[in-house]
């Protein structure tokens, strides 16, 4: 009688975890009409109307939510407006959906990179290296990258953060 809840959890447990599994979608099953929605996307962010494909590419993610094409358009749009972070997010986006995406990885480190997060993109650069076996491009752009290392903005606003307590060594009393 002492075990009769604890098996009931678990039961309820395992039933809820194979539910997930299944209602997973593999690429092949995405909505029809999702991949059509960034197929316009990618022909406005082509055109240079980044705005106009962001809406799209959001719209292709209200249709379905696991168009990992979606994610990594969306963060190739944020990373050519500047918005490293938010391309960062993305790329995490795609990369929960598919662990072993090497154009996520790939882009993922270069945000990172441009952020000057260069221990991080070498850890995406590892990825590469363990998941491509033969040439791989997005492992050698990333590599080409980290090697050129993040730019000299970021660099010098690196050198001119203070040390913890040396700010207020400096400030004149008022």
């Amino acid at each position: 009688m002492r075990f009769v809840p604890v098996a009931l959890a678990a039961a309820l447990g395992i039933a809820a975890v194979s539910t997930v599994v299944v209602a997973q979608k593999p690429d092949a099953q995405i909505d029809p009409r999702s991949t059509m929605i960034v197929e316009q996307a990618r022909a406005a962010q082509r055109a240079g109307n980044l705005e106009q494909a962001n809406d799209l590419l959001e719209s292709a993610l209200a249709v379905d939510p696991k168009n990992r094409a979606a994610f990594t358009a969306l963060a190739e749009i944020a990373k050519a407006q500047g918005l490293l972070g938010k391309a960062i997010r993305f790329y995490r986006e795609a990369l929960e959906l598919d662990p072993n995406d090497v154009a996520a990885l790939a882009g993922q480190g270069d945000a990172l990179v441009q952020k000057g997060a260069v221990t991080k993109a070498r850890e995406n650069l590892a990825k590469l290296k363990r998941l491509c076996t033969g040439a791989c491009p997005e492992e050698a752009r990333l590599a080409a990258v980290i090697e050129r290392g993040p730019p000299q903005a970021v660099l010098s606003a690196q050198a001119k953060v203070p040390a913890p307590g040396e700010e207020q060594k400096t400030r004149k009393p008022e």
